[in-house]
C-alpha cells in the first residue's frame, strides 16, 4: 500500500516538473503545457513591440503634445514658435500648484484667498493669478477681484447665488485657478509666439 502511494506521488511530482518545464519553455511562459500556440514571448521593446505611453512628467508631456501638433501641421510658422516661453509658463503653473502658500477666508457669497511664497513663487503668482482672473470673469455667475501687493496676491470670488457660492467654496483657490478649461488653447498660443500672459 505504501509502495503504491509512493509510486503515485513520484508520478505526480514528475508530471508536475514536466508540465512546469513545458510551460516555461525558453522562459516564454506558455499558458498550457504542450500547447505552444499559447506561449507568450517577451515584448520586443526595441522594434515593433509594445510602445510606452507615459512621458514621465507633466510639463514634459504638455511640451511634447504641442510639439506633435506643430510638427503635424504643415502650416506651422517655425519662425514664430517659442517653446521656451511655453516651458516658462509651465514652470509658473508648477510653482503656483506646488509652492504657493494660500490662506482662504470665507466671505458672504464666496472666498478671499491670499497666495504668497518665496520670491520665485511670488513672481509666478503675480503673472498667473491676474491673468487667470480674466478667464474666471467669463463666468457671469460670480464676481472676481484681484489685488497684487509686495507680499502676495489676493483673489476674491463671490456670488449672490447660493449654489454658485457652494461651488466657489468647494473649488477654493486651486480649483478656481484650474477652472475655465482654456489651458490647452492657451499653451498652443504661447508656443506660437503670442503673449504668454494674455489668456
Amino acid at each position: 500500500m505504501r509502495q503504491g502511494i509512493l509510486i503515485i506521488a513520484l508520478a505526480l511530482t514528475a508530471g508536475s516538473s514536466i508540465a512546469s518545464a513545458e510551460m516555461t519553455h525558453s522562459g516564454h511562459g506558455c499558458t498550457k503545457a504542450g500547447d505552444h500556440a499559447h506561449c507568450k514571448t517577451p515584448p520586443d521593446h526595441t522594434s515593433g513591440g509594445a510602445a510606452l505611453t507615459e512621458p514621465g512628467q507633466g510639463a514634459f508631456a504638455a511640451l511634447a503634445e504641442v510639439v506633435r501638433l506643430l510638427e503635424a501641421d504643415p502650416a506651422t510658422d517655425w519662425s514664430t514658435v517659442s517653446l521656451a516661453a511655453l516651458r516658462d509658463h509651465l514652470v509658473d503653473m508648477d510653482r503656483l500648484v506646488t509652492r504657493a502658500v494660500v490662506t482662504e477666508t470665507d466671505l458672504p457669497g464666496g472666498i478671499s484667498a491670499f497666495a504668497t511664497g518665496d520670491a520665485e513663487t511670488l513672481a509666478s503668482l503675480t503673472r498667473m493669478v491676474p491673468a487667470h482672473a480674466a478667464q474666471l470673469e467669463a463666468d457671469p455667475l460670480w464676481s472676481v477681484e484681484v489685488t497684487t501687493a509686495a507680499q502676495g496676491v489676493t483673489l476674491r470670488v463671490t456670488s449672490g447665488d447660493p449654489a454658485t457660492t457652494a461651488r466657489i467654496k468647494g473649488l477654493g483657490f486651486f480649483g478656481l485657478m484650474a477652472s475655465q478649461d482654456h489651458h490647452r488653447a492657451h499653451h498652443l498660443a504661447i508656443a506660437l509666439g503670442k503673449d504668454a500672459h494674455q489668456h
